[in-house]
């Protein structure tokens, strides 16, 4: 299985500054998208170092022979990238005043050949687009996702929820935090989305579908999301990325093509 990459910020039409981080390494099939908070500048702060230091880690070791691993394998590999990656953070905002508080949401896919490993702390999202059919693969962490399991919001009452961003869980916030990872198996033609909630706080996941199948490439589709989550409002900071899956071509041998098969 081949995959394209593309990922895109955005500031938005509100936010003076843009608090979202993202990262890939198509090298080792690996997206990173953060999305920080904090004070002046420390959302900036937090969210960068946890993309980059993701990349990097993770993408070292995938490249010292990661791709062979197996799913319990990479698994612990995403968690321990994820435990390093949120001390620093966390030792970061305790070490400099400035930082105090900081802290990021994140969401992250590593594709290797037929399978997807996806991690996630926070409410940043992943979606996956297969056949027309669009579907959430992430659950936020977040106090809104919780009253909705519990029966005390509706899914209608939860659209104009005033505390529809409190998350239950982030990076750097305290000195240990829990990735929630689960693998998927890929087939040719899936597209995956990662965003921040800057993209679906602005639009449905009706409006988010119908952009991605209209779209032509990557980047347009890309640029199309930006613009139509701007166009809502842009209330927020903006990131998406974007992965396509094709399979890989296979040759045929020389008695197949022969015989026309």
């Amino acid at each position: 299985m081949n995959f394209e990459l593309h990922a895109l910020t955005d500031p938005g039409l509100v936010r003076d500054n843009n608090e979202d981080s993202v990262s890939l390494d198509t090298d080792n099939g690996i997206a990173v998208l953060a999305d920080g908070m904090g004070g002046y500048n420390a959302g900036e702060v937090a969210s960068a170092m946890a993309t980059t230091f993701i990349k990097t880690e993770l993408g070292r070791w995938l490249a010292e022979g990661g791709h062979e691993s197996s799913s319990r394998e990479l698994k612990r590999a995403m968690e321990i990238c994820i435990d390093n990656a949120n001390r620093s953070i966390f030792n970061a905002a305790n070490a400099n005043p400035q930082y105090a508080g900081m802290g990021t949401t994140l969401v992250m896919g590593v594709f290797l050949d037929g399978r997807v490993m996806i991690g996630h702390v926070g409410d940043s999202r992943c979606y996956r687009l297969r056949r027309g059919e669009f579907v959430q693969m992430t659950r936020d962490h977040s106090l809104l996702q919780e009253q909705i399991d519990a029966g005390l919001i509706s899914l209608e009452q939860a659209q104009y929820a005033t505390h529809r961003n409190l998350v239950t869980r982030a990076l750097g916030v305290e000195d240990a935090v829990l990735l929630e990872v689960n693998e998927y198996r890929v087939e040719d033609g899936d597209l995956y989305l990662f965003c921040s909630d800057g993209l679906n706080d602005m639009l449905s996941d009706e409006r988010i579908a119908a952009l991605l199948v209209t779209a032509g490439t990557l980047e347009e589709k890309a640029m199309a999301l930006v613009e139509a989550a701007n166009a809502a409002g842009g209330r927020d900071n903006i990131s998406v990325i974007l992965a396509f899956a094709r399979a890989k071509a296979t040759r045929r041998g020389l008695l197949s093509r022969m015989l026309g098969q």
